[in-house]
């Protein structure tokens, strides 16, 4: 019995040890452009950008946790806001744009395969920073990140990413209710995000 958990102690040891040899970490910096909207909205796409900066945890060579802190600005063009115009007593149509401006904070699960083909999920939390918006029904916002990716032997990489947000962001029932500000709104909206963009990663060896 002594012998056998001798044994497996040792074999225990040498896993850590292998585990630990092959753990690497590389920090590297990323940004491109962000193409944003907001759910049930009549808008379009608002078109910016983020940039950031990550920490690639390499646990295997196939699996990477890699955490971020990336400035992201968000929101929605072209947003349609209907009001009654009492001089002309007709209801008439404006347009304005939204701004969101968030520190996302991210843990991205990168796997590689082939010869430099990622595929990149995880959570996000993003920290609203600034906003032209009236009123708020959040000013953080829960996120999911979905992606591909191609890295070279450089460090350089290139990313498609889609995060969807989870919280009503907006007061829906006021903008719909203030004369002054009678936004065609749903009643859930959340933030869609695409980011295409690129990374590199510095060596530290």
């Amino acid at each position: 019995m002594y012998k056998k958990k001798a044994a497996i102690a040792i074999l225990l040891f040498f896993a850590i040890v292998n585990i630990q040899a092959q753990v690497t970490f590389k920090p590297g910096l990323r940004g491109g452009l962000s193409l944003s909207t907001i759910s049930e909205m009549h808008a379009d796409y608002r078109p910016d950008f983020y940039f950031g900066g990550f920490g690639e945890i390499n646990l295997t060579k196939k699996y990477a946790l890699q955490p971020e802190i990336t400035y992201v600005k968000q929101g929605s063009n072209n947003v349609a806001r209907n009001y009654y115009d009492p001089v002309s007593e007709t209801n008439k149509v404006a347009y304005q744009d939204l701004r969101l401006d968030y520190l996302s904070l991210s843990m991205i699960n990168k796997f590689t395969f082939g010869q430099g083909f990622q595929v990149l999920f995880g959570p996000s939390l993003d920290v609203r920073l600034t906003d032209n918006l009236v009123r708020r029904k959040n000013y953080n916002d829960f996120a999911f990140n979905l992606g591909l990716g191609y890295r070279m032997p450089s460090g350089l990489a290139f990313d498609v990413r889609f995060k969807k947000g989870f919280l009503d962001i907006l007061d829906s029932d006021y903008y719909t209710n203030d004369s002054n500000n009678h936004y065609l709104f749903g009643d859930y909206n959340t933030n869609i995000n695409f980011q295409i963009g690129v990374s590199y990663s510095f060596d530290t060896k």
